[in-house]
């Protein structure tokens, strides 16, 4: 029986792709300076060498790593490259297991990306290396947004060399308005789990105070050639700590919520906000109370709840609890009443 995958399984294809371009990764890198003819990279890997070509060619154009060829050779440049990085085996699991939670909330390819993970495959065997593969693959069926992309790389690039940025911001659906120019300090750039975009965190000139920044909404950026002095980090970090999730430039709210019996188990048994206190009740339920930035971020996450949980404090909360929970009930109970 052949062991080679029928023409049609497209899933074992595109693994088994990923997998060589590990091992042309780690065949090039390996040659140093002197590079790798086409040819000689074939035999290693037991492909063509039009299948070889394809996958140097791929090393740049797909995945983003940068490479040379000189003279019928093949290299990775070394420039802009940082020193070889060694993980230890939990290390390494620890940075594959990042990779993976990335890879499950990324929402485009990001040739980066790709081009860092290919480079951690290359250094591990299995099964972290595998696990790898995996995820170079699922990351590669995403569509790429190369305006979204380059824009990312831009505010990045202000974020690292410490330099004012400018940029037009579009409102927030719950707050509809006119675009504003924005002249920020980008303090910091953060992925968030709960929306599956990332946000610039930082100084914003043109409302004298910190300020968050979903970078989708971000258009027309431009790196200035001025700099700013980055606050000192522990009162950042402090700062930020009051987020739910990213916002943290909300005044502080005290949260109260009771969860029921029923949810009380499920509610402890993770640590949500720095903040968080519990206390559990005679009748089995609990008392779970923090200090958030805001209320808009922890909102969403009080409704997933449903009838698991009922908001004490403050009353701004409590009351939009009521009336979502009061329009939701009053919609399904005229949806069962059609459909009776």
């Amino acid at each position: 029986m052949s062991s080679h995958p029928p023409e049609g399984d497209t899933d074992f294809q595109k693994s088994d792709r990923s997998a060589r371009l590990l091992r042309t990764l780690r065949y090039v890198e390996a040659a140093g300076e002197a590079g790798i003819r086409p040819e000689d990279l074939a035999k290693k890997l037991g492909v063509s060498r039009r299948t070889a070509y394809r996958d140097l060619q791929a090393l740049e154009a797909t995945v983003g790593v940068p490479v040379w060829n000189s003279l019928g050779r093949w290299g990775v440049s070394q420039e802009g490259l940082l020193p070889e990085l060694r993980f230890s085996k939990d290390e390494a699991i620890s940075v594959v297991l990042a990779a993976r939670l990335l890879a499950k909330f990324s929402t485009g390819y990001d040739p980066e990306l790709g081009a860092a993970l290919m480079k951690l495959g290359s250094l591990l065997e299995d099964p972290l290396r595998s696990a790898v593969e995996r995820t170079v693959t699922q990351l590669s069926q995403l569509i790429t947004d190369s305006d979204a992309r380059d824009r990312l790389r831009l505010l990045t690039t202000a974020w690292v060399t410490g330099r004012v940025v400018e940029f037009d911001y579009a409102p927030a659906w719950s707050n509809p308005g006119s675009s504003r120019r924005a002249r920020v300090h980008p303090y910091l750039m953060e992925p968030s789990a709960a929306t599956h975009t990332t946000y610039l965190i930082g100084h914003d000139e043109t409302r004298s105070a910190l300020r968050t920044f979903r970078v989708d909404r971000i258009s027309n950026v431009r790196i200035t050639t001025a700099t700013f002095e980055l606050p000192k980090e522990v009162e950042l970090e402090r700062t930020l700590a009051s987020a739910w999730d990213i916002v943290a430039d909300q005044p502080l709210e005290e949260i109260v919520i009771r969860f029921s019996k029923e949810s009380a188990a499920r509610a402890k048994e993770t640590r949500w906000h720095p903040s968080q206190s519990i206390e559990e009740q005679s009748d089995g339920s609990l008392i779970w109370r923090a200090r958030i930035s805001g209320l808009l971020e922890i909102r969403a996450w009080v409704l997933t709840w449903g009838e698991g949980a009922e908001v004490l404090r403050p009353e701004t909360l409590r009351d939009d609890m009521a009336r979502t929970h009061q329009a939701a009930a009053a919609r399904y109970g005229a949806n069962t009443k059609s459909n009776a």
